[in-house]
């Protein structure tokens, strides 16, 4: 285990040491220890089976450990239930929330005092309720008559949250609270998680994005196989690698080992959507990949993505459109026919939509390829060599392959239903959200299929709410929002913040491109939203006025400042009207941020040359106004 010197920091809140549990015959934990300091986030990591979740339930009330010593306020801690544990100050924040979806946010907020007796006063309840959203920064952002059933995921959280502040939880785990959430939604959460911290509450975070630790946590705890290999360690004297060495036991390399691919060693376009509209969710989508690629499609959770993959699949029905697969018009009115055409589909929910939970790690396996097979039998004979390599390359010992796939973690089976559409042999694979819920080992290994699985020709499509895993698996990415297509770029010319940006949902942009629309129209300028790199840029929005010089910009392209005509403004990016050397035109550009300080891209307005230009300060007020009214919760 990993030694860590104790220091002047506040007495713990919580101090869990050998704590063990055992489910009949099965240990779920064995030494296990986690410390949780007031005024600290501190990261609970470890690999599928590690024995994260049975420590947060043990801590929560939800079970009882079976040996070990948990202390609690410096006496020693025995729970009884989870009401137990709320009435000490400790509650456990998950990732499928415990909410009444038929009651309303403020019913929800104060649930536990609904069975209490006694007359409650729904007034005094608005008041708190108030008080507590205020204190987590979001005092209007949640409609407190709303049934649960009707907010996003993110709101849900925010009400789960602020239950446990109505019980003045002095603790509180959040287990894997990001798994569901778009990037802009975490950024939200981790506000709030800053603002708990700062009041002095101890907080656990469990989570699989390493980037996420990284970003929150201020010291990590790792557990493998249920015991501790590393308690209570600062996270800014670890690396990634270090992380990752201490969850698997071993050096993985790195998470994303990017694939080197010239595009002589992509082959030709085998499969393009063109204008797919699948209403409600899907309004105008369009892309396409080549054999050998893989292609990323990018977007906020409820952008499109999945609706439209599943239309695509025949599982959604389709109200115009295009599909061909090969260069030929294909008719995919059921998966029977995609599948007759080439292509393979790993649906989002796991357990919903991918496992067969009554037939056996072999028939599971198996199932895709049987729909191919035609004669009697079952056709096994035909894949077995195929078979037992993916069974060699899985890990996964030859003697189980009767046992019930349920009797393995979820990394395991995510990796067998990504192997069951490799056996059909398809030319296009749909993936979506391929490492959802699965460890970081593992996650490395998914990855490691999909490149192979490419650099045999195989045209990949990975659809993924982690802008990381998409900007460090594909070589492409497709940005959808509100259902439509935005921008189709190389993704190392992308990065997290821009590709955020891209993706965000048209109606938090509408003021922005508002704004252009005024900006073009008052001054007879082109006006645009761009990012900005040492040497390109990508448009976010566009508004020409027919009289105005063009820039050479285009919403959703990226291009090189040689590419455009205002080449000089955006190398130089004076705080005042910069002149082309041809004296064709003239550009201001004024930069934005949001309120994390992070740069939320340059405004751009080009006027004629010879044109009287306008008080670069007052166009800046107008700037500042529009970005105060983002930085709103």
């Amino acid at each position: 285990m990993l030694d860590t010197h104790r220091d002047s920091r506040a007495a713990p809140l919580l101090d869990a040491q050998g704590v063990s549990k055992s489910f009949g015959s099965t240990q779920a934990l064995v030494d296990a220890a986690l410390t949780l300091r007031p005024g600290e986030i501190v990261g609970l990591l470890g690999a599928n089976g590690a024995g994260k979740s049975t420590l947060s339930r043990i801590v929560s009330g939800h079970i009882q450990p079976s040996g070990g010593e948990v202390r609690f306020r410096d006496a020693p801690l025995r729970l009884t239930s989870t009401r137990d544990a709320l009435r000490r100050g400790i509650a456990l924040v998950a990732q499928e929330t415990s909410l009444a979806p038929d009651m309303s946010v403020l019913e929800n907020i104060f649930l536990p005092d609904l069975a209490t007796p006694g007359r409650l006063s729904y007034g005094g309840m608005r008041v708190r309720a108030r008080e507590i959203l205020s204190e987590l920064g979001h005092d209007h952002a949640l409609p407190l008559d709303a049934e649960v059933r009707t907010l996003s995921a993110a709101q849900r959280q925010l009400v789960e949250i602020a239950k446990a502040l109505a019980l003045d939880a002095q603790l509180i785990i959040f287990d894997e609270p990001t798994a569901s959430l778009s990037t802009t939604e975490v950024n939200l959460l981790f506000d709030v998680m800053s603002r708990l911290r700062d009041g002095g509450r101890a907080l656990a975070f469990v989570s699989h994005r390493l980037e996420e630790v990284f970003a929150i946590t201020d010291r990590v705890t790792i557990l493998r196989e249920g015991r501790v290999v590393a308690e209570d360690v600062k996270t800014s004297s670890l690396s990634q690698g270090d992380i990752i060495q201490h969850m698997v036991g071993r050096d993985i390399g790195a998470i994303y080992a990017k694939r080197e691919v010239a595009s002589d060693d992509i082959g030709d376009r085998i499969f393009e959507v063109r204008h797919l509209r699948a209403l409600p969710w899907v309004g105008d989508i369009s892309f396409s990949v080549r054999r050998g690629e893989i292609l990323g499609l990018g977007g906020l959770v409820g952008a499109g993505r999945s609706e439209a993959a599943e239309a695509i699949w025949g599982l959604r029905p389709r109200q115009g459109g295009e599909i061909l697969v090969g260069g030929k018009p294909a008719k995919l009115r059921q998966p029977a026919d995609a599948v007759r055409a080439g292509l393979g589909f790993v649906a989002e929910d796991r357990r919903a939509q991918n496992i067969i939970p009554d037939l056996s790690v072999r028939e599971n396996l198996m199932v895709a390829q049987m729909g191919q097979h035609r004669g009697f039998g079952r056709g096994y004979g035909k894949r077995a060599d195929r078979v037992a390599r993916l069974i060699s390359d899985l890990g996964l010992p030859a003697d189980r392959l009767d046992t019930s796939l349920l009797n393995y973690s979820g990394g395991m089976q995510q990796k067998i239903i990504i192997a069951r559409w490799l056996l059909t042999e398809p030319d296009i694979l749909i993936m979506d959200e391929p490492t959802k819920g699965v460890d970081i080992g593992t996650r490395s290994s998914i990855y490691r299929m999909l490149q192979a699985a490419a650099d045999d020709g195989l045209a990949v499509i990975v659809i993924s709410s982690d802008f990381e895993e998409l900007l460090g698996l594909a070589e492409r990415v497709v940005v959808i929002s509100d259902g439509v297509t935005i921008a189709d770029l190389p993704a190392d010319r992308l990065d997290e913040e821009k590709l955020t940006l891209l993706a965000a949902p048209r109606t938090s942009t509408a003021r922005n491109q508002a704004l252009l629309a005024d900006l073009s129209r008052l001054h007879r300028a082109d006006a645009f939203w761009t990012l900005l790199d040492d040497d390109g840029l990508i448009c976010l929005a566009h508004a020409g006025h027919p009289d105005a010089p063009k820039s050479g910009l285009a919403a959703g392209e990226a291009m090189d400042f040689s590419q455009t005509m205002i080449e000089q403004a955006l190398r130089t990016r004076e705080p005042s009207f910069v002149a082309e050397p041809d004296g064709s035109r003239q550009t201001l550009l004024v930069q934005m941020t949001d309120k994390r300080g992070h740069d939320m891209g340059w405004i751009g307005l080009t006027i004629a040359g010879d044109a009287v230009p306008p008080d670069p300060g007052d166009i800046r007020v107008e700037l500042q106004a529009l970005t105060d009214e983002t930085k709103e919760p």
